[in-house]
């Protein structure tokens, strides 16, 4: 069992930044698929970025250009760069694994809060 401790999420303004961090209780190198979901309050939940265990990458649309998703191994800790947040990036993010690129999510995190606001 595989146990996923976001932190970084916070308040910031829009134009700013924050890095999450997704800590892994055991080793990541065998695990294929790491991401970021986020949850806006009364919307469902979405997946914002994703990435294999060779480093590929997805993004959702709206971020693109935005966020990069990266996962050290050695750390056993993915992360996701926010730049250039908007406040429609507002909501808990939620870090993930699965088995395979479109697989339901294995394991879940516990979710940071992400507040984007002037």
């Amino acid at each position: 069992q595989v146990q996923l401790v976001e932190s970084g999420g916070g308040l910031v303004q829009p134009g700013g930044s924050l890095r999450l961090s997704c800590a892994a209780s055991g080793s990541i190198s065998s695990i294929n698929v790491m991401g970021w979901y986020r949850q806006a309050a009364g919307k469902q939940r979405e997946l914002v970025a994703r990435i294999g265990r060779i480093g590929t990458t997805n993004y959702k649309d709206a971020v693109k250009g935005r966020f990069t998703i990266s996962r050290d191994n050695a750390k056993n800790t993915m992360y996701l760069q926010m730049n250039s947040l908007k406040p429609e990036d507002t909501a808990v993010y939620y870090c993930y694994t699965a088995s395979r690129w479109f697989d339901s999510a294995d394991y879940w995190g516990q979710g940071t809060q992400v507040t984007v606001s002037s």
